[in-house]
């Protein structure tokens, strides 16, 4: 009597000796696995999937290169000391189980706080403590479980992830296969009655279906595997009618050969294959071409203050940094690549890599990491290397600040998809079952037809294609998206919020007086110092207007968002911001001002007059008809007058606003149905900007870096906005229109492949036809769209 498979990876068991709990397994590396899971119930991962991977004949000494420190930093992203990160490429990743269990590997081993799984690019990006577990221990863990990371010092695992070369193959086998059972099938086509054709036709039958064969086993394998993991979690995916329908032209053909009542309809099969292959080759290719990813990311917006020789500064795009580079990094922004801090008072925050709030204390000389966030005064450092551009953007799209309140569009096409499916099948059966009663060959060339030609593949495509190419056209026009789901959110938008300083306001055009006793150059030179600190609009202008003086040290420096800033300069205390915050007993409340306070004493003030953004009568006037537009600042109410004669007469305008009463009233709006985009400029906003639908940062030196937001809208396109906000909805009237396209597409098919008069060979060369043409009215019409309005 045969031993039942592996429990663990169904693999053939040799012996009845590993077991545990009656359960019988092949090696003791499943067993292993069993007992780990079993331990820390995590025994659910078998009723997910039997065969998550393939378990390493052996690991032990394997990595022990891990231990050394210089080895284990070039692979490590992140390293302060305490938490590391590390993403590694995992090959053998392929299903649902696998990133059950990758993603719950803090429960297998103590020191991991967290594993997050990359499933198209098949990697696992893992947060540990350096003191509780080692990467070693990290490796050996995976590759125990049958998930043995492929690592390479030379960075070779990109090259190894982009050269995958199977659908080449599976293409290029299903193409031989075709051309060869359209030869040997020429006689049957035309059937010629000769000796030596008819004495050598079984053999040549015989001959077409070892061609066929490895075409379903090898090239139609992705199809067949996909229907099958769907049908088993009780899914009907694209891939089941086109499944079926391989399989019963395969099956059919198959019973005529071996029966000698017929040559079977191979060549329909490796054609259907072939096709198949063909029009996934050129939707892959098509896809990478117009890959809004990449578009993005080369437009992403960050740029960073770089100290010249001479003490200047200047603004740069971070991909200009280079290795040696001074930068100044200010009070709340992202560090933008690896560098030695050269002077200041670090305290990072790198919550954005690690989920560590604890903001984590540097001296001058330490080393500190990409991705974390100054927050305690200026600080300037020395760039170790130039930018990695994908690590902020991956920074900026990490699940923690993605917004709860949407719903994906794919969940949407998958919906449509999965009932497509079942009317589909349905239809199929019911149009077997006729004509199986008139003509059984053609029954199953009807069934096969209609299985291949009403696949929803261009439904499925659609979407990702009309917002991804729409998300490239925004960054070209400098409106930059975290991803292509935010166009769809601002499409469902009905309600704008705006933060007038910094939003409204331009910092480049406005006036700035001073009143009050005159400021000694030394008294200048310190308010400087604590200014440079700062990165709110107010204090980058002050900075600005102020005359250039020899910075001095600034110590304790805190940023209170909505009141102010102190600091302590050469034994100096310094306040800086509102009348209430330096407690100035002031009576004028309608101007904007910002006043100073040195050793207790309020020197004075200085007055902003605000320079509101271009043409922003003319924006205003184009949106109020469709959204509700209000207006919160946290400045007074000198210009209230002034913005109510821009706004219509039902827009809100709230003033002396703090960053909680923003967030507030966003969740108030939001419990009254409304769907919100709030415009600020990522600083004292970053609540609201978060708690909103869309959150979206105005800013002109394009240096403030929140993970908070949705997008950045360049300051100098703002008069844009009106057409950003139409041309979202465009889109999402296009990718319904390219539902419908497709829906008659397949309805005309259908009539054809239920009449009988499509074969299964036209029908798989149609369906990729399809899913190009959808794919090309989307392009087509997002950018001319884009034309027509962007102009």
């Amino acid at each position: 009597m045969p031993l039942p498979p592996c429990y663990h990876c169904g693999n053939k068991c040799e012996s009845e000796e590993i077991n545990i709990d009656d359960k019988l397994f092949c090696c003791n590396g499943c067993k292993t696995v069993y007992e780990i899971l079993n331990q820390h119930d995590l025994c659910d991962y078998y009723d997910l999937e039997s065969s998550p991977g393939t378990i390493p004949a052996d690991i032990k000494g394997k990595y022990d290169y891990l231990d050394n420190e210089l080895i284990a930093d070039k692979l490590l992203e992140f390293n302060d000391g305490e938490t590391a990160v590390i993403n590694l490429f995992i090959p053998t990743i392929h299903c649902s189980s696998c990133i059950w269990v990758l993603e719950n590997l803090d429960k297998l081993k103590w020191g991991i706080k967290k594993s997050l799984v990359n499933f198209p690019k098949k990697e696992v990006r893992v947060t540990f403590k350096i003191k509780d577990v080692s990467l070693k221990e990290i490796v050996e863990l995976l590759a125990s479980i049958g998930y043995e990371p492929y690592i390479s010092l030379e960075d070779s695992t990109k090259s190894l992830k982009s050269q995958n070369r199977t659908l080449i193959y599976q293409l290029a086998l299903a193409g031989f296969a075709f051309g060869n059972i359209m030869l040997l099938s020429f006689p049957e086509y035309f059937e010629m009655d000769e000796f030596w054709l008819n004495r050598f036709k079984p053999f040549f039958r015989i001959l077409m279906f070892a061609f066929a064969v490895p075409v379903v086993v090898y090239s139609a394998k992705d199809y067949l595997i996909s229907a099958y993991l769907g049908l088993r979690k009780g899914i009907l995916n694209i891939d089941v009618p086109i499944s079926l329908g391989i399989l019963v032209l395969f099956f059919r053909s198959s019973y005529e050969i071996f029966s000698h009542t017929g040559q079977g309809y191979f060549d329909s099969l490796s054609g259907l294959v072939f096709f198949l292959l063909l029009g996934k080759f050129f939707q892959s290719k098509t896809y990478n071409f117009l890959s809004f990813e990449r578009d993005y990311k080369s437009y992403f917006p960050i740029a960073i203050t770089k100290v010249n020789r001479d003490e200047s500064h200047e603004s740069i795009v971070v991909n200009d940094i280079q290795k040696g580079d001074r930068l100044l990094i200010r009070n709340e922004e992202i560090i933008p690549v690896d560098a030695i801090l050269i002077n200041g008072n670090a305290h990072i925050d790198y919550s954005f890599v690690t989920g560590e709030s604890d903001p984590v204390r540097k001296i001058s000389g330490d080393k500190i990491f990409a991705g974390g966030k100054q927050t305690n005064g200026a600080i300037e450092i020395e760039a170790l290397e130039t930018v990695v551009q994908s690590y902020l953007t991956q920074l900026w799209s990490n699940d923690i600040f993605q917004n709860q309140y949407t719903k994906s569009i794919k969940n949407i096409t998958d919906s449509i998809s999965k009932y497509f499916t079942a009317i589909i099948l349905l239809i199929a059966l019911i149009a077997g079952i006729y004509w199986f009663k008139i003509d059984q060959s053609v029954a199953f060339q009807v069934v096969s037809a209609i299985l291949i030609i009403a696949c929803p593949c261009a439904l499925a495509l659609s979407a990702p294609f009309a917002l991804g190419n729409m998300l490239r056209i925004f960054g070209k026009n400098k409106f930059y998206l975290k991803n292509a789901q935010v166009i769809e959110n601002i499409a469902r938008v009905n309600t704008l919020v705006f933060d007038k300083t910094g939003t409204l306001t331009s910092n480049r055009a406005s006036e700035i007086s001073y009143f009050g006793k005159e400021l000694s150059k030394d008294e200048l030179a310190k308010v400087k110092s604590v200014l440079k600190s700062s990165n709110h609009p107010l204090s980058r202008r002050l900075y600005t207007f102020l005359p250039n003086f020899k910075e001095q040290n600034i110590t304790e420096f805190l940023e209170l968002p909505g009141k102010g800033i102190e600091g302590i300069v050469s034994n100096a205390s310094i306040k800086i911001g509102s009348s209430n915050f330096v407690e100035a007993n002031e009576n004028n409340t309608l101007l904007t001002e910002i006043f100073i306070k040195i050793h207790d004493e309020i020197k004075g003030k200085f007055v902003f007059k605000n320079a509101y953004r271009e043409s922003i009568k003319e924006t205003f006037d184009s949106i109020s008809p469709v959204y509700k537009i209000n207006i919160l600042s946290g400045d007074n109410e000198g210009e209230k007058q002034f913005l109510s004669s821009l706004l219509p007469h039902d827009s809100e305008l709230f003033f002396n606003q703090k960053p909680e009463d923003k967030l507030n009233y966003i969740k108030e709006l939001q419990n009254y149905d409304q769907n919100v985009m709030m415009l600020g400029d990522g600083l004292n906003d970053a609540g609201a900007l978060a708690q909103s639908n869309v959150g979206i940062a105005v800013s002109e030196n394009i240096n403030v870096f929140s993970p908070a937001c949705d997008g950045i809208l360049d300051a100098s396109k703002f008069y844009h906005l009106p057409v950003f906000l139409k041309l979202s909805k465009l889109t999402m009237r296009i990718i319904i229109f390219s539902f419908i396209i497709s829906f008659l597409y397949n309805i005309i098919g259908m009539y054809f492949a239920v009449s009988g008069l499509l074969s299964p060979v036209v029908a798989a060369i149609l369906m990729p036809l399809s899913s190009i043409t959808v794919v090309t009215f989307v392009t087509m019409a997002t950018n001319f769209i884009s034309k027509k309005l962007l102009l």
